[in-house]
C-alpha cells in the first residue's frame, strides 16, 4: 500500500506537516501500489461498511486542472492506481458553503466565507456519535482545539466544525475532536485512528495559496504515512476532494449555478483497481454514502435527495 518508494518516518512527516517553511514543491516518484488477496468486506446496501473513512480536502482546482497535470504526479497515480470520480461537482462558491454542505447536508444559508455564521443544526458528527463511532478533525497550523479566526496559514473557513454550535460550545468535544494535524502522527503511531478522520491542510499544503505541486508534495507524505500504517485496514477509505472548482458547472439536483467540477479520488483496497466512475456526485453524494455505509439515520438535508447519487460503482 506504499505511495512512494522511499518511505518517510512519522517524525519526519510531523515535522514537515507542522512546521515547513517553505512551499517549494519536492520531486516524488510514485512506485506501484502493492496488492494481495483480501477477504469480501460487509456490505450495507450497495456499499462497503467501512472501518474508516479519512477525507483529505484541497482548494480551489477545477478537475480539468487536476487530473493529468504533470505537476500532481502522486495525485495522479493515486487516481489511475484506485479510482477517481470524474464528474464530481461542488456545491457553490465560495470555500464555507461546501464545507458545511458536506457535513451537514445543507449550505445552511451560508453563502460567504463568514467567521461569526454559526448554525445549530444537527450534524455528521453528531450522528457518528450516535452509532458509536468516533471522529476527529486535524487541521494543519491551527493553534488549539476549535480555534477561531485566522492564524497564520490556518483559515477558519476551512474548519467547518466550528460553526456547529454543538461543537464549538463544547470544551470535550473541542478538546477530542477538532485538534491541530500535529496530533494525526501520533494517533497513527498510537492505533488511535478513529473512524471518521477529516484533514485540512494549511493554506499552502491544499493549493488555496501555493502551487499544486506544493499540495501533491504534501499529500505524497501524508497519504504514504497513512497507506504504510496498520490502521489504515482491509475496510478502510480515504477519500481526496477539493472544496470547490474555478467555474459555475453544476449536476444531479444542484442549483444551475454550482461550485463546478473537482477531482476525487477513493483510495482502498476495496475499489476496483483503475476505476474511473463517470455517474454524476456531489458533496452530497459523499454525505450520503457515509451514512449509508454505516447506517446512520436521519440522513442529512440534500443527501436524503432521490436525485443525489450514492457512490456505489467502485467497490469490488
Amino acid at each position: 500500500m506504499k505511495l512512494l518508494k522511499k518511505s518517510f518516518p512519522l517524525e519526519l512527516i510531523l515535522f514537515l506537516a507542522v512546521i515547513a517553511t517553505s512551499c517549494s514543491p519536492l520531486v516524488v516518484e510514485p512506485s506501484p501500489a502493492v496488492t494481495s488477496p483480501r477477504a469480501s468486506p460487509g456490505v450495507s446496501g450497495k456499499v462497503p461498511v467501512f472501518s474508516h473513512v479519512i477525507v483529505i480536502i484541497l482548494e480551489n482546482e477545477e478537475a480539468s486542472n487536476i487530473i493529468g497535470n504533470s505537476s500532481m504526479p502522486s495525485l495522479n497515480y493515486l487516481a489511475q492506481s484506485y479510482a477517481v470520480l470524474t464528474n464530481y461537482y461542488a456545491v457553490s462558491h465560495p470555500s464555507l458553503p461546501n464545507y458545511i454542505a458536506l457535513t451537514s447536508g445543507d449550505t445552511q444559508g451560508i453563502s460567504s466565507d463568514c467567521t461569526d455564521c454559526f448554525v445549530n443544526q444537527t450534524n455528521l458528527m453528531d450522528l457518528i456519535e450516535k452509532s458509536g463511532r468516533t471522529w476527529k478533525a486535524y487541521m494543519e497550523d491551527m493553534p488549539g482545539p476549535c480555534a477561531l479566526g485566522n492564524s497564520g496559514k490556518y483559515a477558519q473557513k476551512h474548519n467547518p466544525f466550528v460553526y456547529y454550535d454543538d461543537i464549538r460550545t463544547s470544551t470535550t468535544r473541542c478538546q477530542q475532536n477538532d485538534v491541530p494535524f500535529s496530533q494525526f502522527a501520533s494517533d497513527l503511531q498510537n492505533k488511535q485512528l478513529p473512524a471518521f478522520a477529516w484533514i485540512t491542510p494549511n493554506l499552502c499544503n491544499d493549493a488555496h495559496d501555493c502551487p499544486v505541486a506544493t499540495a501533491d508534495q504534501w499529500l505524497a507524505q501524508v497519504v504514504d504515512a497513512l497507506l504504510s500504517s496498520p490502521a489504515f485496514d482491509q475496510n478502510s477509505l480515504l477519500v481526496i476532494t477539493f472544496d470547490e472548482g474555478t467555474t459555475t458547472a453544476s449536476c444531479c439536483g444542484l442549483p444551475p449555478i454550482a461550485g463546478g467540477k473537482i477531482a476525487t479520488i477513493l483510495i482502498s483496497r476495496l475499489i476496483k483497481p483503475g476505476f474511473q466512475d463517470a455517474t454524476p456526485y456531489s458533496h452530497y453524494s459523499l454525505l450520503k454514502t457515509i451514512e449509508t455505509s454505516w447506517g446512520l439515520q436521519p440522513l442529512l438535508g440534500h443527501s436524503a435527495d432521490s436525485g443525489t447519487n450514492i457512490i456505489s460503482a467502485p467497490w469490488k
